[in-house]
This record gives C-alpha cells, sequence and structure tokens, in this order.
C-alpha cells in the first residue's frame, strides 16, 4: 500500500471523528480490505487509528469546552472494561463471520438515520438521578466496547442513540462524548489486539497520525452545519462504507 493513500485514509477517517463522534472505522476498514488487508489486521489498524484521533480531537473539544469530561469519564470506563474483549473475538471468530457483522452493524446504523428513527428525542422523560446516569453510562460503554471494538469501528453511533434517548443529550453534546470514549475503548482495544499479534503498527502509525489533521477540521465543521444537514453527511458515509464492504463480501463468497 502506498503512503499517499493511507494518508489520505487517515485524514478522511480523523474528520469523521471529529464530525461524527465515530472512531472512523467505518471509513478505514472498507478502504483497507479493498486495498488487500484481510479484515483481523484492517480491524486492528482501525483500532490503532482511534488512539491518536480520539486523543487528539478530545484534547480540542477540552480546550473549546465542548466536553463533559465526568460523564465522558463514566462512559469511557465502561468501554475500556468491553473492549478488553475484543482481542479474544477477533481471533476467534472466522473473517467471514466477523465481515458479516460489520455489515450488520452499519446497516443498522444506515437505518437509523436513512429513515429517521429519532436518536434526539426522547418521548418518555429521560433519566435525571445521577446514581442511574452513572450505572447506564458505565453499562453503555461496556456494550459498545464489546461489541464495536471487535469490529473495528469506534462505537459511537451505537453509543450516541443510548446517550440520546435515555439521557436526553442532544447530538452535538454526544459527539464529544463518543469522541472521548474512543480514548479508552481503543488503548484497550490496542492492547487486546496487540497480545494475540493482529496489528500491523507501521500501517496503523501513517494512519493514526494523518487522522489527527483530520479530525482538527471535523470539529471545525461540526459548528458550522445544522443538524439535518449533519445526518445527511452521516447517511453519505454509511451508504459508501456498506456498498465498499458488500463488494469485498461477494468476493470472499466467490
Amino acid at each position: 500500500m502506498s503512503i499517499e493513500v493511507l494518508l489520505l485514509i487517515g485524514c478522511v477517517s480523523g474528520v469523521a471523528a471529529g464530525f461524527f463522534g465515530i472512531g472512523g472505522g467505518v471509513i478505514i476498514v472498507p478502504c483497507l480490505l479493498l486495498l488487500g488487508m484481510e479484515m483481523e489486521y484492517a480491524i486492528g489498524v482501525s483500532i490503532m487509528q482511534m488512539v491518536f484521533s480520539s486523543t487528539f480531537g478530545s484534547i480540542i473539544n477540552i480546550y473549546q469546552k465542548k466536553l463533559d469530561v465526568t460523564h465522558g469519564i463514566f462512559v469511557g470506563l465502561g468501554g475500556l472494561m468491553g473492549a478488553a474483549f475484543s482481542g479474544i473475538i477477533v481471533d476467534t471468530l472466522p473473517s467471514q463471520v466477523l465481515l458479516l457483522c460489520f455489515l450488520a452493524l452499519s446497516c443498522i446504523s444506515f437505518y437509523k438515520y436513512a429513515f429517521n428513527v429519532k436518536t434526539t428525542a426522547n418521548p418518555t422523560p429521560p433519566i435525571t438521578d445521577p446514581i442511574k446516569q452513572k450505572c447506564l453510562m458505565i453499562g453503555a460503554g461496556l456494550l459498545t466496547g464489546i461489541f464495536a471494538v471487535s469490529l473495528g469501528v469506534g462505537g459511537g453511533l451505537i453509543l450516541a442513540p443510548i446517550l440520546a434517548y435515555y439521557l436526553g443529550f442532544d447530538s452535538k453534546k454526544v459527539v464529544p462524548i463518543s469522541l472521548f470514549f474512543i480514548i479508552f475503548a481503543s488503548i484497550s482495544g490496542s492492547i487486546s489486539l496487540a497480545s494475540h499479534n493482529l496489528i500491523d503498527f507501521q500501517t496503523g502509525i501513517i494512519v493514526g497520525i494523518s487522522s489527527m489533521f483530520g479530525v482538527s477540521f471535523g470539529i471545525y465543521l461540526i459548528s458550522k452545519v445544522t443538524l439535518l444537514n449533519h445526518r445527511y453527511a452521516l447517511i453519505g458515509i454509511y451508504a459508501i462504507s456498506i456498498l465498499l464492504t458488500l463488494w469485498k463480501a461477494i468476493d470472499y463468497w466467490h
């Protein structure tokens, strides 16, 4: 793989991380698969890249006072525990199964946004009890860390609807929390995957460093667009990701 292509992938995934609060795996994993990388190692590079983009993006959000660090820590602790299982899952399941799981996760998220399934409005009063809030944050982080990191995605698109529905957070508040959560989940996931020799460190560092440039631009963009345009952009990313993954899945089946 050429360094130029990896740098481009990293920059684009960084923009997605800053703009949507996601890890960028929906971009990185399909692209690396098309470039010939095995699913397991594509997941490893994606998770390693998230350490760079989420840390740098969260520093910017803290500096600009867009992040509630207290909320982020509780969600992150859950993610830290859940992501610790990622190495075992990736090492155990066949590439075809991981690919189908990744495709299913992308399709579910695409459905939520494309068909206007509500993620920011709650028909019932949100949870306001501080203890219940903290327990929900840890539980949401735990489940998201287990499933999302094992598929090479940060989990923001799983985490965001939970926080929005049950706690009543608006989408622009959820994005910095999701990005902060990814720090914990990606570090834990990277350690777990590395222990199973499932990370291409050279590729991960190149993609990770380039993603830092993209994430700052993504954070800038989020303050310039409306919530409606934000959702349309997200629909576009998932549509592209699904098409690329389907293309690779067809290759596997043939």
